[in-house]
C-alpha cells in the first residue's frame, strides 16, 4: 500500500522508550506509525529496537519491553532510518505528542540534516481535552472505552498505542465534520483547535 502514500496522508506515531526525555539520556525501544489518509488506515510500521543502554526494571514492567527482547532488535539508527522513509510526510499525530516529538526530532536531526520544512505534530490528548470534555480523563485507554475504540492488546506497547491514537483521530474528525462548525476538516484546522484555550463542545 506504500503507493497510496500523499500530501493528506497524516502519519499516527508512538514511542515506547527508556525514559522520559532523551534530553536525560532516554533512548527509544520501540515505534509504530499507523497512515490514516481520507479517515482510512492505508498502511502500518512497527519495530522493536536496541537502545544501546539498559532499560529500567519499571519501564520494563509498564511497556513490557524487557532487555533480553531488544538485544536481538536493529539498533536505533537502522530503525528510524526505516521509520522516516516510511513515513514520508511533515503531518504528524501522537498522543502526548509532546513526548514523541522530543525523541523523533532527536533521531531525525541524527540520521539527517533538519528538514527546511518542520515536522508539524497534532496532539490528540489537547484535541480530545476540547471535543469530549465530558470524558473523566483523556488518557488513551480512558478514551478507547468512553468511545468504544478497540485494542487488540494491553496499552502501552506501541503498534496498539498508535492504532487506537489512529481510531481516535479518525473519531474526532469524524464528529467535528458532522457538526459542521468547521466545514471540511483538515490538518491545519485542527492544529488550531488543539491551540484554542475554548473547549469545543
Amino acid at each position: 500500500m506504500l503507493g497510496m502514500k500523499s500530501s493528506k496522508t497524516v502519519a499516527v506515531i508512538d514511542f515506547e522508550t527508556t525514559g522520559i526525555s532523551p534530553a536525560t539520556g532516554a533512548k527509544p525501544t520501540e515505534i509504530a506509525i499507523v497512515l490514516v489518509e481520507k479517515n482510512l488506515v492505508v498502511d502500518r510500521f512497527q519495530s522493536l529496537m536496541n537502545p544501546g543502554t539498559w532499560i529500567p526494571s519499571h519501564i520494563e514492567k509498564f511497556t513490557g519491553i524487557s532487555n533480553p527482547m531488544v538485544a536481538a532488535a536493529p539498533s536505533v539508527e537502522n530503525v528510524m532510518k526505516q521509520a522516516f522513509l516510511f513515513c514520508k510526510t511533515t503531518k504528524i499525530v501522537a498522543h502526548n505528542a509532546s513526548f514523541d516529538k522530543k525523541f523523533w526530532q532527536v533521531e531525525k536531526e541524527k540520521i539527517q540534516s533538519p528538514s527546511s520544512i518542520e515536522d508539524q505534530f497534532l496532539c490528540t490528548v489537547l484535541l480530545a481535552r476540547r471535543v469530549y470534555k465530558s470524558c473523566p480523563n483523556h488518557k488513551l485507554s480512558t478514551l478507547a472505552t468512553y468511545l468504544n475504540l478497540k485494542a487488540n492488546s494491553s496499552f502501552h506497547r506501541a503498534a496498539v498505542d498508535a492504532e487506537v491514537t489512529a481510531q481516535l483521530y479518525i473519531k474526532i474528525c469524524n464528529n467535528l465534520d458532522i457538526s459542521g462548525t468547521f466545514g471540511a476538516i483538515d490538518y491545519d484546522k485542527l492544529l488550531t483547535l488543539q491551540k484554542s484555550k475554548n473547549k469545543y463542545r
